[in-house]
């Protein structure tokens, strides 16, 4: 899955008049140009720059991908240094070409720093830093940002989070699993290769009989290559060990130093993206509380479609239309720096702050701001006669305020865990991510399934999602999950976005504290955002659970996190809906 492929869902964001300038120019580049680090650690790049005399503005990546699926933005870099930009491509501390110890996150903000003055002060440099790029990129864009290096003068985070504990490494309290486990070893191949890289030749090797037992690394002393998680993760064990979000994830926080970043900045996110939560709260925050007037007034939001799920017109199992493939993530990357660093009146000096894809419809639109104050906040009541247990039971979800009603509940058994279908996924081919089918997991019976009547008319949903209601369990400790999704007249039921909650986290994410078993709590659960038109015939549907796995890890009802522990416990969990409970979905319906 390539990142910049998200970007084949764009607006039009650059019709109206040329997006770039007129002039072009050779390309010259300089490979394994060396930084050094106020640390004194050599971090390595290539500048690509126009063969010509004369200043020009800077974009900057700064990637931990060179040779990963994500690749290395050359073709990019080409393209810009010949519209008259200088592009450096910079490998991350610890990370192929450049020195020092990868871990993610913690040296972003120093090296970021460092790397912007220098490129800044070099002789072919106008003083214009800005920086482009998505996932762990966007996130050396935002930790750069807070640092607020005086070169820096544009930002284009592109599905990126806004605090690396919820919404990055947890959500909801809960282990994002499948995330954390396959982007962490695909990272840890390349730190592997350093430690081989730096073992020392091993001539007594060449008289090794048979030859067939050549050792092709040298591992003498046989501890020279070590792939423990301690040793090429350490990170990894940190984030197990930190599941509160105390000190050691505040210092890395965007969303504790909103009030330090003092650049315009195009937040592109994706409906289906991993991250989306990230990159709107980055743009709502920075809006409210950028350190400038520049900063407040100089944020825009593009929202598309997949991110980290795919890109295309087709992503998952729905084809969104010709309108979702009209332009690619380089154009957009330029067109904002040519509005921003050249004065290009293109569409970003005329357009809305927001563009954002909605979905049913498969149409863009441009909107004043997010969330879109016309939205009206509307409850869907939870109901039942006591059995939504699966689609085949009667759970529905209308307006009207519940009465008298019986709960329902069901068992989770972490050792069955309700599996993930779909949805916003990340970093491995083997569980297929975005839009898909639900109605596999719509019948088992620990999936509790609310639908309304099939709609008379269309109705869109734009905006921030929520599930508010009152469970009991019998476990000290467990999760609810909630999802919202499209059913069409066939009964295709087709994910939109979803949430998750672990229990010891309903008050803060700060402090766990236990469930007393059988008492009844009220209860939230942040389902993000989307926006899509529900047409005619169709059914909102709303389902409950306990469990997403792998994208989560599973609660094992212990009290006990799975981190530490492999004592599994079967709950359970109780869902009321009556005159004195009453558990709402809470949908932003545009009039």
């Amino acid at each position: 899955m390539k990142l910049r492929t998200c970007f084949c869902a764009v607006l039009l964001l650059i019709l109206a008049v040329p997006a770039f300038a007129a002039e072009t120019y050779p390309v010259k580049v300089e490979r394994g140009v060396e930084v050094k680090m106020r640390d004194g650690v050599i971090l390595r790049g290539d500048i690509f720059r126009p063969n010509a005399e004369g200043k020009f503005p800077v974009l900057l990546q700064r990637t931990p991908y060179r040779r990963s699926v994500w690749g290395y933005a050359v073709e990019f870099a080409q393209r810009a240094a010949s519209r008259g930009y200088v592009v450096f491509l910079q490998d991350v501390r610890g990370r192929y070409t450049s020195d020092g110890n990868w871990y993610p996150f913690i040296h972003e903000s120093n090296d970021g720093y460092d790397t912007i003055e220098w490129i800044a002060a070099q002789a072919y440099s106008n003083g214009k830093v800005g920086m482009f790029g998505g996932s762990y990129v966007g996130a050396t864009q935002m930790l750069a940002a807070i640092a607020h290096p005086p070169h820096l003068a544009g930002i284009c985070p592109v599905v990126t989070a806004s605090n690396y504990h919820d919404g990055w490494t947890y959500q909801g309290g809960a282990f994002e699993q499948w995330f954390n486990e396959s982007w962490t070893t695909g990272l840890a191949q390349d730190t592997v290769l350093h430690q081989i890289e730096r073992m020392p030749g091993s001539q007594e090797a060449i008289d090794v009989l048979p030859l067939t037992n050549y050792p092709i690394f040298n591992t003498s002393p046989s501890s020279a290559v070590n792939a423990t998680a301690s040793v090429v993760a350490p990170y990894f064990l940190d984030w197990l060990a930190h599941p509160n979000y105390d000190d050691y994830w505040k210092r890395l926080s965007i969303e504790e130093h909103f009030f330090d970043i003092r650049v315009p900045a195009l937040h592109v996110g994706a409906w289906y993206d991993i991250f989306l939560g990230g990159t709107l709260g980055n743009y709502v925050g920075i809006k409210a509380n950028g350190a400038t007037d520049e900063a407040r007034q100089g944020q825009r939001l593009l929202v598309v479609i997949g991110g980290h799920a795919g890109g295309g017109r087709k992503i998952g199992e729905v084809d969104f239309g010709s309108e979702a493939i009209r332009n690619e993530e380089d154009d957009v990357t330029l067109a904002w720096y040519d509005y921003l660093f050249k004065g290009v009146q293109n569409s970003f000096a005329s357009d809305k702050p927001v563009t954002i894809f909605v979905m049913g419809l498969n149409q863009w639109r441009q909107e004043d701001d997010w969330p879109l104050a016309r939205a009206k906040s509307t409850k869907y009541f939870l109901h039942s006669n006591a059995d939504a247990n699966s689609a085949k039971g009667n759970g529905s979800l209308s307006a009207t305020a519940p009465g008298k009603e019986t709960a329902d509940s069901f068992m989770y058994d972490p050792a069955n865990a309700v599996p993930t279908v779909g949805g916003p996924l990340c970093c491995s081919e083997h569980l297929a991510p975005g839009p898909r089918d639900q109605r596999p997991v719509e019948q088992r019976p620990d999936v509790l399934v609310y639908s309304t009547t099939p709609l008379e008319h269309d109705l869109e949903v734009t905006g921030p999602v929520r599930l508010d209601f009152f469970a009991s369990s019998s476990a000290v400790d467990t999760d609810f999950t909630a999802k919202l999704v499209d059913v069409y007249p066939d009964g295709t039921a087709i994910n939109l976005t979803e949430g998750i909650l672990r229990a010891r986290y309903r008050d803060s994410q700060e402090k766990a504290t236990a469930l007393t078993p059988g008492q009844v709590y009220s209860l939230a659960i942040d389902l993000w955002a989307t926006s899509n038109v529900f047409r005619a015939g169709h059914r909102i549907r709303l389902e409950v659970s306990s469990s997403n796995f792998p994208r989560f890890d599973r609660n094992l009802n212990t009290g006990e996190p799975a981190a530490i522990s492999d004592k599994l416990a079967t709950a359970r969990n109780t869902i009321l809906h009556d005159k004195e409970h009453p558990s709402a979905l809470t949908l932003p319906v545009i009039p």
